[in-house]
């Protein structure tokens, strides 16, 4: 065998190995019995442990040095392997372990402290994890922003004073269309009880309107909807709350979206480091663009609203557009998972700013809750009234992911461009839609991105995609003709 072949042999059983912890993070937010939490954490590290030894592996380094790509797929491979040994080698193995094991049983202290709106009760914890991720930067950035070193593991090439610029170009329109929004009379908002697994069945629906696979996958009930897995099984879960069905349905499909994309990367890729997709920002702008632009247009709403109407009965809607209206109802309500597309932005630049400050150590842990409190009031011009409504309500920092939460804008400027480029191709898709039929769209996304798995670099793929390089005009433009239109303004 050549050094590429044994360097590809030994990468699948550390990419098969990566999908089993993933498959107990999944358990463990889903299904794994309450007291469990302490040997979870135990497992969970100790095979962090392994994969940290097989990823840096001093084997690696001789195979890059003698390896030959003879392909594009083979120059992808070697490129994703690189980064992720020379990233990998500058975290020591104690720290790697510590993190994994930390963040395990701080997913359950944070559930529980939300539970009880404990702040202080969760503080300690928080500590230890923001102590731990800026001496992870530290070890990464080698000199340079810790911060900038964390956004690359879910964005690779963006940095924070890119992240700045874009939020700073988006923030004026965002903020002029929402007071305009704000002023206007609000639509009217479905009334009722939505029964559990009638909400179930028809998010069930959904998801296979969308694409999803379910020879491949699986749905269930979680605190934080997600996404999980890659190749032949990819997994997602929804939440149901009885007054608001909407929460159901458009978590689905946005979860659909993450895994529709895991399941449409060439089968030939499976277990391999391109084998899943490039960033979180193409993986966002896949959700994103399932969730609202597709999922929440006037076309696929009109079909939506019959199905609830022969499900359901009378909601408190007379008619297809008022229910379009409602869907895309805009209000500055506390939790970004609920938010709607003209406030979640701000949601996004708001904690940006928060957990760039608490890497770089200018925001201390047990300062953050009144930071949050005295932002969100200058954001949004509403008192956060409890904390499972303003610091609490994230799983993200609990779990480590700090430089993730920027990736959700990004998603959502890849998705405007995304969408404008596949309207420009498929002008019958309208009509599709309305008849609860989007395979045009997810058809086009999947040939032209999802395919590709990590072929491209991020922006790249995105750009092959499109046609154009991506900027923030196309979702902005979006944004203000869709809700300058519903509310007349």
């Amino acid at each position: 065998m050549s050094a590429f072949d044994d360097l590809m042999a030994f990468q699948r059983q550390t990419e098969a190995l990566a999908q089993v912890a993933g498959r107990l993070g999944w358990d463990q937010e889903t299904v794994m019995p309450e007291g469990s939490a302490g040997q979870r954490a135990e497992e969970i590290g100790a095979l962090e442990g392994v994969l940290h030894a097989r990823r840096t592996d001093p084997r690696i380094a001789g195979w890059l040095e003698a390896a030959q790509a003879t392909d594009a797929v083979g120059q992808a491979q070697l490129r994703q392997i690189r980064r992720s040994f020379t990233r990998t080698m500058k975290v020591p193995a104690k720290l790697a372990e510590e993190i994994a094991t930390t963040m395990s049983l701080a997913q359950g202290v944070w559930a529980e402290c939300r539970a009880r709106e404990d702040v202080a009760g969760f503080l300690p914890t928080l500590r230890k994890v923001v102590e731990l991720k800026r001496a992870e930067g530290a070890a990464l950035a080698a000199g340079g922003d810790p911060y900038d070193a964390l956004v690359d593991d879910y964005e690779p090439g963006m940095t924070g004073a890119a992240i700045a610029a874009m939020f700073d170009a988006m923030r004026p329109r965002l903020v002029a269309l929402r007071e305009k929004v704000l002023g206007a009379a609000a639509p009217k908002g479905v009334v009722g009880t939505f029964g559990t697994e009638a909400q179930l069945a028809l998010s069930r629906e959904l998801a296979t309107v969308f694409g999803y696979d379910w020879s491949r996958g699986r749905v269930d009930l979680a605190v934080h909807p997600f996404s999980s897995g890659s190749g032949h099984d990819v997994r997602i879960t929804t939440r149901v709350s009885e007054t608001d069905p909407f929460n159901c349905f458009y978590s689905t499909i946005h979860e659909v979206g993450h895994a529709a994309y895991e399941q449409g990367i060439d089968p030939s890729f499976a277990l391999t480091p391109i084998g899943q997709g490039v960033s979180m920002g193409v993986h966002e702008s896949q959700s994103r663009s399932y969730e609202n632009q597709l999922g929440r247009s006037g076309a696929f709403t009109g079909w939506l609203f019959g199905r609830m109407r022969e499900v359901f009965g009378e909601f408190g809607i007379a008619d297809a557009e008022g229910f379009y209206k409602a869907v895309n109802r805009v209000h500055p309500g506390y939790i970004r998972t609920e938010a709607d597309e003209v406030h979640y932005n701000l949601h996004i630049m708001m904690r940006f700013d928060l957990e760039r400050a608490l890497i770089r150590g200018d925001l201390q842990a047990e300062d953050l809750e009144a930071a949050w409190n005295e932002r969100f009031r200058a954001d949004f011009g509403v008192a956060v009234d409890r904390p499972s409504n303003g610091m609490l309500q994230d799983v993200h920092w609990s779990c480590g992911l700090f430089g993730y939460f920027p990736t959700y804008t990004l998603g959502n400027v890849y998705a405007g461009c995304l969408v404008k480029a596949l309207r420009a191709e498929i002008p019958g898709l309208d009509g599709m839609m309305a008849q609860g039929d989007v395979s045009a769209a997810t058809g086009w996304l999947r040939e032209r991105l999802q395919r590709h798995g990590g072929l491209y670099e991020p922006r790249d793929v995105v750009r092959r995609a499109c046609g154009f390089e991506p900027s923030e005009g196309p979702l902005l433009d979006y944004l203000e003709a869709k809700f300058g239109a519903i509310y007349g303004v």
